[in-house]
């Protein structure tokens, strides 16, 4: 390749775009590959072959037309990882609904917020994950689910709000109506029965790749989540790439230990199997490092996800070396930078070779980075790679947006048939993400090497990545701001030696009240997700500030850095 002068690549390929919709391709990979394994759960004891995923995709893609959904609906998912989310994402998708990911570890509040910002007409959803109790969430959000009648569902509080489906991963068929409002997923696949087999490939045949196809939530600097819209063309071609990058083909069989609802597991994981015909292998419900080993050396995998602290939990499990995983071949790890001693012992102790670092953000569908398998160790922890096919890359100055020279730092941006149509119902975020000439502005800071090759150095924004989770502290802020006796809050990040980052928050009370460190964790479990509660709570009296009264957050960074380090002798 020739040297670049300036941090700008636009990268072709010799493979041309997909032009097909999700349903178009998964129907020609289904005919091509039918008796091929498409999913195993092992947490369900279920597996099912292309030509049976296809059959169930059906049934369920003609029970949602049954309820009423219709192209542009969108509905919801509620769960755990399990072969119903699946069946979900891509009946939704047969019809053209807009598949809307939801957090498993969402409290009522930030379910409240997803629901409503993204006008959620229909949810699927399990009863209850760890300590979280769905149906009672639901309850209290929607006391009109407790009527006698099987109408749709009419709230007040939630007025697009149509069809509430349950289902429990054990036995689907089998599950109990918690309350008279609450639709069963056997009645949600029944009332589709009589339907005619031709309306389903009518509805196919009618939708357009820059269809508005999944919505997927990522927080922001503001407060609350941004729900990012995205198309089967962003998404399809994403995982088609991504694919092609790793080797990865029908032979291939993916340990995902990561969530279906984040673009990890939902687009590189999901759609990189369905879109060329590999067997997509759900380890666990969620994460267990034990449950991941088992599934590996049960199944014979060939590929495994993670973020970093998984794979640190895996080669740390205590039975770990009782584990044969000799079958492993390649992977992606991405969500936080891979320590050079970690990426060593992931590729010779776990036989993934060919491990692959990932980077990207869910506004660009999601990967834009990706390392080679033939790269050597210092590209693969160094830097996050090159951009993938059909996508542009340019490093900018943060002062006036010019194309910086090879070698200097600037904020990275995004340009291509990635980028996401926009945030649902948010012109102006949309417009500040997205210039004028179409290019997407990260908020990461990098620099990009000769070949190509993009190093990330630091980030723009104030987002935290504990343990592949993006987290914005200014959601955090505004909830510890909202206890009674809190008079003011900042939320930063600080390094973790395990989850990359942790959360430190420190408080300041109003005059004369007392609050402990247990009552206001408490507070924060009780209305936001449990990794999003800070680790390191401290109350002071002041804050460092600048003249003009801005918070310095990276005085208060270096103020815990001292005291952890001075614990840790």
């Amino acid at each position: 390749m020739t040297p670049l002068r300036a941090s700008y690549l636009h990268r072709g390929g010799e493979q041309p775009l997909l032009g097909a919709t999700i349903p178009e391709q998964f129907a020609a990979i289904s005919a091509r590959f039918p008796q091929n394994e498409a999913v195993v759960s092992l947490p369900q004891q279920r597996r099912l072959t292309y030509g049976q995923l296809a059959i169930e995709v059906d049934r369920l893609a003609r029970g949602l037309l049954g309820l009423g959904f219709a192209k542009g609906d969108r509905i919801g998912i509620w769960s755990t990882n399990n072969i119903e989310w699946l069946l979900v994402q891509m009946a939704t998708a047969r019809i053209g609904a807009i598949l809307v990911n939801i957090n498993p570890a969402y409290r009522q509040r930030e379910l409240a917020y997803a629901l409503k910002k993204s006008q959620v007409q229909g949810l699927f959803l399990i009863p209850a994950f760890r300590k979280s109790d769905y149906v009672a969430m639901l309850l209290e959000l929607v006391p009109e689910l407790r009527r006698d009648d099987s109408a749709p569902i009419q709230s007040s509080e939630f007025p697009d709000l149509r069809r509430l489906v349950i289902y429990d991963p054990a036995d689907p068929n089998q599950s109990q109506r918690p309350a008279p409002g609450f639709t069963l997923w056997r009645e949600a696949i029944a009332v589709g029965r009589g339907l005619a087999p031709d309306v389903l490939d009518s509805l196919t045949a009618a939708l357009d790749r820059d269809d508005p196809i999944n919505i997927q939530y990522t927080s922001g600097t503001t407060g609350f989540p941004k729900a990012v819209v995205l198309t089967h063309h962003n998404i399809l071609n994403n995982a088609w790439f991504t694919a092609a990058a790793m080797h990865f083909d029908e032979r291939d069989r993916l340990c995902v230990p990561v969530p279906f609802y984040h673009c990890f597991g939902m687009v590189l994981a999901n759609l990189l199997c369905l879109s060329v015909g590999a067997t997509l292998v759900i380890p666990c419900e969620h994460f267990d490092a034990g449950q991941v080993l088992q599934g590996i050396e049960q199944e014979r995998c060939t590929a495994v996800h993670g973020v970093p602290t998984m794979f640190i939990a895996e080669l740390e499990h205590p039975g770990f070396a009782r584990f044969d995983l000799g079958s492993l071949r390649t992977g992606i790890m991405a969500g936080a930078p891979c320590p050079v001693a970690l990426m060593r012992r992931v590729m010779e102790e776990m036989h993934c070779r060919e491990i692959l670092i990932g980077y990207g953000q869910t506004e660009a569908s999601p990967i834009t980075h990706l390392t080679h398998p033939e790269d050597d160790l210092h590209r693969r922890t160094e830097t996050v790679g090159v951009n993938l096919p059909h996508q542009e890359v340019k490093v900018v100055a943060t002062t006036d947006g010019r194309t910086l020279p090879v070698g200097e730092v600037g904020e990275v941006c995004f340009r291509g048939y990635h980028l996401m149509q926009g945030y649902y119902g948010d012109a102006e975020a949309t417009r500040r993400a997205i210039d004028e000439q179409g290019w997407l502005h990260s908020g990461d800071l990098g620099c990009m090497e000769a070949a190509g090759y993009l190093r990330i150095t630091g980030r723009l924004k104030d987002m935290i990545i504990r343990g592949g989770e993006n987290i914005y502290p200014r959601e955090i802020e505004e909830l510890i701001f909202s206890h009674p006796q809190v008079a003011e809050a900042a939320v930063f990040g600080v390094p973790d030696d395990y989850y990359g980052e942790e959360i430190a928050a420190w408080v300041r009370l109003h005059a004369g009240e007392a609050l402990s460190e247990a009552e206001l964790r408490d507070y924060l479990r009780a209305n936001m997700a449990h990794f999003k509660v800070p680790r390191y709570i401290r109350f002071v009296e002041e804050f460092p500030m600048t003249v003009t009264g801005k918070l310095q957050k990276f005085r208060m960074r270096e103020a815990m850095e001292r005291e952890l380090r001075g614990n840790s002798v």
